[in-house]
């Protein structure tokens, strides 16, 4: 989107990303500060980074039931009786179809090498079927992982924390980005002996969502009832915002 004004070109370049506060934080973008002549114009060209933390109100979380025997049909069978025992327990939580859908199912057989690497056997067949969950609900996450190991998952496969609303971190980012890029200008241009000007041009682009950040947990085997309940922190994630900004110079008398 570009925003013209009378006799002047505004253009805004956002690019939003988002990370979990305990992740690694994005590289800063280079600031970079020039003045140019355009014509009979000179300008002053600036960049600005800015930044706001976001707690993620949603979740993904994906549950797998594993099971192996001796025959593919028996594997698959033992897999789709336990995986409906996994999925009535979370429906029982309050999860409608429109939050459960199967992500992956696959079924290989496990094979035997003789010591040179020849003669392979199948000793049996493993059946994996996953399940992804959409969670609306903090709060409901560690009750979901708990309930589906005591119906008979024995693997969780990820888990993810997102923003259902970026709209306001992503002005405060953008607010912050934009005011770095004007104290920028302000200081190279009274460095160079005048002040700024008209605001000439700032480019947006669409803006995209934060990256979901992705856990993967180990796996798990339910001998009997969780002692109790498994604790989530979903953490903050960051919000970056990066403008490219021009501006006119204006030379000191």
């Amino acid at each position: 989107m570009t925003i013209r004004l009378p006799s002047l070109a505004l253009a805004l370049v956002a690019v939003l990303a988002c990370a979990p506060a305990r992740a690694q934080q994005p590289a800063p973008v280079p600031v970079t500060t020039s003045v140019v002549t355009n014509g009979a114009v000179p300008q002053v060209i600036t960049n600005g980074q800015g930044e706001a933390k976001i707690v993620p109100d949603r979740a993904r979380l994906e549950v797998s039931v594993q099971t192996r025997a001796a025959t593919a049909a028996a594997a698959g069978s033992d897999n789709a009786r336990r995986q409906q025992a996994v999925l009535d327990a979370l429906r029982k939580l309050g999860f409608g179809s429109d939050q459960l859908s199967t992500v992956n199912y696959n079924l290989y057989p496990e094979m035997r090498y003789d010591p040179n690497g020849q003669n392979p056997k199948v000793t049996g067949y493993v059946a994996t079927n996953t399940v992804r969950i959409e969670i609306r609900d903090i709060g409901m996450i560690g009750k979901a992982i708990d309930a589906a190991l005591e119906a008979g998952a024995n693997m969780i496969s990820s888990l993810s924390f997102y923003p259902s609303n970026t709209d306001n971190a992503r002005r405060s980012a953008l607010a912050e980005a934009v005011a770095r890029a004007r104290d920028d200008a302000d200081a190279v241009a009274k460095a160079a002996g005048g002040s700024i000007g008209a605001l000439l041009e700032i480019t947006t682009t669409d803006f995209r969502p934060p990256i979901v950040y992705n856990r993967v947990l180990a796996e798990a085997s339910m001998a009997g009832k969780m002692a109790g309940p498994t604790p989530v922190e979903p953490g903050e994630q960051t919000v970056t915002a990066t403008v490219n900004v021009r501006w006119a110079f204006v030379p000191g008398r």
